[in-house]
């Protein structure tokens, strides 16, 4: 959608996910998306060059999330999560729903 702002459609995908999650990780954003792990790496390392994200490993995975310490952080994610609210709503059924708490135990499906 906004793919000329950001400069092409893999840095918007990594941007709006982990605006929506908080957080994200290369092969959760490469399967939402169904792209190549090896895009969503190169993306989010050249993010993370620019300063606008940081990472910090939890085992072996490495997350990626903004820099708190960024100046523009409140202003890129108001309008991050303003293109959230515009995006159709099967898009954002597709791509912005994962269920990321796990089901209490003894739950029936």
């Amino acid at each position: 959608m906004y793919k000329e702002l950001f400069g092409n459609n893999v840095a918007e995908k990594c941007l709006l996910f982990i605006t929506n999650y908080g957080e994200g990780h290369i092969n959760g954003i490469a399967r939402a998306f169904e792209i190549s792990p090896r895009q969503a790496q190169l993306q989010l390392e050249k993010l993370e060059a620019g300063g606008i994200l940081v990472s910090q490993f939890s085992g072996n995975t490495k997350n990626f999330r903004f820099n708190p310490r960024l100046a523009i952080r409140v202003e890129l994610t108001a309008l991050l999560e303003k293109m959230l609210t515009l995006m159709p709503e099967e898009e954002t059924e597709r791509y912005y729903r994962e269920r990321r708490r796990p089901r209490r135990t003894g739950k029936r499906l």
